[in-house]
């Protein structure tokens, strides 16, 4: 595959069968940050025109030939961008919740406060989106404890909308949750065990453009299992440090 970096901004699109909201999602960001950043949609094992739609609209497609969920679209998505040499990359849903004109002030928030790991929260008082019930309670007990293991307040430690620099996407290209949930609580764990700083900016959250919702009683609680299983692997990992760079003292205490 022959490919020319334009930018130092990658936009990561993880989509399995999303050819009825994909084509408007890669208009937009197109439109919006297109003159800043290259835009790659990793078709993760689609059986529908995702992949060709994608090429249609001028960006390049990592097909995968099985499904292998966010998790393993987005390794797939790091592994393209250090190997392309790219500062920056941005996780954008393929369903139209992620508003790209919140890239910019997360581009921001990462250079303001040197951190290498961006989470474009949804409850940090912007916008109207919301969760009832057993989820929310869930996320406010995660929140709680991902808080504590990062060091820094956190109020979506579930939100895929994430900003990561070079740092980030050299230990998350070798080291990436492919389990549901991993990509984002289990991750969250390894950011802070590789010495990564983790910071969130507010985000407003879109209703979905195509795809089908989780919000009902017997997904909530299947979220609550997965959501805490995740967490109990998460935290039983050794500390590891980012590659190219030497361990820290804790690193080297944490695998003996």
């Amino acid at each position: 595959m022959s490919v020319e970096r334009a930018h130092d901004l990658l936009i990561i699109i993880p989509a399995w069968n999303e050819e009825v909201a994909l084509p408007g999602v890669i208009a937009e960001v197109q439109a919006t940050v297109g003159a800043i950043a290259d835009i790659v949609v990793v078709s993760d094992g689609s059986t529908d025109r995702t992949a060709a739609l994608a090429r249609q609209a001028g960006v390049t497609v990592l097909e995968l030939p099985v499904n292998l969920g966010v998790g393993g679209a987005m390794r797939a998505g790091f592994v393209y961008a250090t190997r392309y040499g790219y500062s920056h990359a941005v996780q954008l849903d393929a369903d139209g919740q992620h508003d790209p004109a919140e890239i910019p002030a997360m581009l921001e928030g990462a250079r303001a406060t040197g951190a290498d790991l961006v989470i474009g929260a949804r409850f940090a008082g912007k916008g109207d989106y919301s969760v009832h019930g057993p989820r929310q309670w869930a996320m406010k007990v995660l929140s709680a404890i991902l808080s504590r293991v990062s060091g820094t307040r956190l109020t979506d430690t579930t939100s895929g909308f994430k900003l990561y620099n070079s740092r980030a996407l050299a230990v998350f290209s070798r080291d990436y949750p492919a389990e549901y949930l991993g990509d984002t609580i289990e991750a969250l764990v390894i950011a802070k065990r590789s010495g990564l700083t983790v910071r969130q900016v507010a985000a407003r959250m879109r209703p979905r453009a195509g795809g089908e919702p989780s919000h009902n009683p017997l997904k909530a609680a299947r979220f609550l299992m997965r959501a805490f299983l995740a967490l109990g692997i998460a935290l039983s990992r050794p500390n590891r440090a980012v590659p190219g760079e030497p361990p820290s003292p804790t690193d080297q205490e944490g695998q003996r």
